[in-house]
């Protein structure tokens, strides 16, 4: 057995780590200007990464059970967690009324329909090879162009970030070995700068919908050809800023590298916590450099916490549909 590459999972891990700050940042950005520049430029890159991570991963799709196996890892949480979501938004007062709704997907969990669908996207995608990513492309393009779907099966999402998932299936180890060479990472920091320094003087604020990939060009006040050019501009952006962020993951072991393996606890987990301490007033109180930090180290340690090994416990029966198993003592088991 080869020694293991703990490059993935520190970017798992980092990656998390920003999706929960990111979110978590998100009620206090507006009248921040350098927050909100923050948040632009964290929304570039953190999902677009996740999602080229996972689809560098996606193997055995021309095995008998994939979907099976893919069904049972996606959209079976998924509808666990949406009838949860479904009731935490009635009984905290988000909703004013009880809706029960299993297509549209609450906060975070388009990702898992849209994973789900990613999974079976690949089988007929494949057989075109590298001119199945152009073909993606033209379809996170054309779909902006319709303005029916919205957050419905997040169909809008699906497409316009597939084209990362299926670069993601495309690329190859030497692809990754390449970008982490010195003269990258040496390339990749002014070039971030650059694009934070973008993010605050020339992308204005009221694009940010650009970034959640969940509106049609219509609903977002473009409504001719002009969509398709901005949505293509949009993916030459999050793909440099994505691989240039990717050239910069630690490649050795970290003490937070064990915990990428395990980053759909958090990611399924955190939007309780993050969305509940929203509720209270004193939360939008924090509108300085300290508080900032203060928070920033707090979704560190809730991710810590999401990921260890009693949370994981407490929730594997929901999130993988495993029942924990419990030690036995060798003298009490019948014979």
């Amino acid at each position: 057995m080869g020694k293991r590459d703990y490059y993935f999972d520190n970017a798992k891990f980092i990656l998390i780590l920003l999706v929960v700050f990111g979110h978590s940042i998100s009620p206090l950005k507006d009248g921040n200007g350098v927050l909100f520049s923050l948040y632009k430029f964290i929304y570039l890159f953190h999902m677009p990464a996740f999602i080229l991570i996972a689809g560098y991963f996606t193997k055995g799709f021309d095995k008998p059970g994939y979907v099976k196996k893919v069904f049972k890892k996606t959209l079976i949480p998924y509808f666990i967690f949406q009838v949860i979501y479904n009731f935490y938004y009635f009984f905290t007062g988000y909703d004013e009324h009880f809706t029960f709704s299993l297509l549209d997907p609450h906060w975070s969990l388009w990702f898992l329909i849209s994973l789900f669908s990613w999974h079976l996207m690949i089988i007929p995608f494949s057989k075109m090879g590298k001119y199945g990513f152009p073909a993606a492309l033209v379809l996170g393009i054309a779909v902006g162009y319709f303005s029916d779907f919205g957050s419905y099966l997040s169909i809008e999402r699906t497409f316009i970030f597939f084209p990362l998932f299926y670069l993601g299936y495309l690329l190859k180890g030497e692809h990754f070995a390449a970008i982490r060479q010195k003269a990258s990472k040496f390339a990749a920091i002014p070039l971030l700068i650059t694009i934070f320094a973008g993010c605050y003087f020339i992308f204005p604020d009221a694009w940010k919908d650009w970034l959640l990939g969940s509106s049609s060009y219509a609903a977002m006040g473009v409504d001719s050809w002009e969509g398709g050019l901005y949505r293509l501009i949009y993916y030459a952006v999050i793909f440099v800023t994505t691989f240039a962020v990717l050239t910069l993951i630690p490649e050795k072991q970290m003490a937070f590298t064990n915990l990428g393996g395990k980053t759909l606890y958090i990611y399924l987990l955190h939007g309780f916590f993050v969305k509940t301490i929203d509720l209270f007033p004193s939360y939008e109180n924090i509108q300085h450099f300290a508080g900032y930090l203060v928070l920033f180290a707090a979704c560190i340690a809730l991710c810590f916490f999401l990921a260890s090994r009693p949370v994981r416990t407490f929730s594997k029966p929901l999130i993988e549909l495993k029942l924990p198993k419990l030690k036995q003592n060798s003298h009490s088991v019948p014979r």
